[in-house]
């Protein structure tokens, strides 16, 4: 199972409620790049999913469709919970920056003063108040539309293994009414005017509310590996196994290298550069040469594909580079779904019905969880 990370495919019924009516991050990203050159996604459906210039409708596509979240919410875990079927509370967001008793409270608790405090795009963040930073060693927090904590800080400065610390302090304050999403480590390097992100990053997210299909899987023996951010976005419950990977070519290799060696069990990636890297800055050339990367993984991941295997692509929301501001958008969710003996089927419906899949396909169970299964009885190997 793999997220392509805010790759939407269309505004939500609610989206404006969001400021984000209209919005679809792949027709947008195809119309700023002239149409998008996906040939093997092409082949397994994307355009049969939503019209997008330069895909054209597959004649004999895989399952396709578009998925939408049962709760509220357009960020990486909100996303990444409804496809194991679990929707987050309406975390709080701060549009303003954080309250003085927030800052007060982490300052003390990491020793050091706080620069920005406003939403703002992480490198942009990084690229205006760093030099500071490294003058004084306080520490770059910021917040988006979503609900998290972001604290950046020079390797030079802060090693990353204190930024760690300092970010599970905030996680420990950050609860009750401030009670966000995630607090996100961000490290980076480099010198001013050439600021870098390092592979560093991590997340300390809130443990789903409820139980997920990986909280299922783990209890019936069967093997969850994640693959990037993934097993920190559910706090590492129902993840037996984790290979960190902080882009998209890391993420591919570790996924090249589960293809061959991995026998049972549920992997479940993440591949983040459509978002961090491109999608908050605005660079449609950047997402369009990530899916194309992405397309050539898929090419050469389905003849590796074995009978008893089923590969799922999707996405956890959007990041529409037509909208006004750098923040993920309030979309659907794309579906391509890859196994024996799929009869192309179009399946619209809520993104639990991903954990659903996978439950059935590994147990030849289904579970009392929200989705309905788009795979049939019988197909599981272990």
């Amino acid at each position: 199972m793999v997220v392509l990370d805010a790759v939407g495919c269309g505004a939500l019924p609610d989206a404006d409620r969001y400021g984000d009516a209209g919005t679809n991050t792949l027709a947008h990203v195809a119309e700023a790049v002239g149409g998008l050159r996906v040939p093997t996604l092409e082949r397994l459906g994307l355009g049969n999913v939503t019209p997008i210039e330069g895909v054209a409708p597959a004649e004999h596509p895989a399952v396709h469709g578009r998925l939408w979240p049962r709760g509220p919410g357009k960020d990486t875990t909100t996303g990444h919970w409804e496809l194991m079927g679990a929707s987050a509370p309406p975390w709080p967001t701060y549009p303003d920056g954080f309250p003085v008793e927030v800052i007060d409270a982490f300052s003390r608790a990491s020793g050091r003063g706080v620069l920005c405090n406003e939403p703002s795009e992480g490198l942009r963040a990084i690229e205006e108040h760093g030099a500071r930073h490294l003058e004084t060693g306080d520490l770059i927090v910021y917040t988006s539309q979503d609900s998290v904590f972001q604290v950046a800080a020079h390797v030079d400065v802060v090693p990353t293994d204190e930024l760690y610390r300092i970010c599970a302090a905030a996680r420990s304050i950050l609860t009750g009414d401030h009670a966000v999403g995630r607090v996100i480590a961000r490290p980076f390097g480099g010198e001013p005017g050439a600021f870098r992100r390092t592979p560093g990053r991590r997340d300390f997210a809130l443990p789903p509310p409820d139980r997920t299909y990986l909280d299922l899987l783990s209890e019936v023996g069967a093997p969850v590996c994640s693959v990037g951010k993934v097993g920190q976005v559910f706090a590492g419950r129902g993840v037996s196994e984790e290979r960190p990977a902080h882009d998209n070519a890391t993420a591919i290799a570790a996924l090249d290298a589960l293809f061959r060696d991995w026998r049972a069990g549920l992997v479940f990636a993440n591949l983040v550069d459509t978002d961090s890297v491109y999608g908050h800055r605005k660079d449609t050339a950047g997402f369009h040469a990530a899916l194309q990367e992405i397309d050539a993984a898929v090419e050469g991941w389905l003849p590796a594909m074995g009978a008893d295997d089923l590969l799922v692509l999707t996405a956890d929301h959007g990041c529409d580079p037509a909208q006004q501001g750098t923040d993920h958008t309030r979309e659907h969710a794309p579906l391509l779904a890859v196994h024996t003996g799929q009869d192309g089927r179009r399946v619209d419906g809520p993104m639990a019905c991903v954990g659903a899949s996978a439950f059935r396909w590994l147990t030849d169970r289904d579970a009392d969880l929200p989705g309905e299964p788009f795979v049939g009885r019988a197909m599981a190997s272990t």
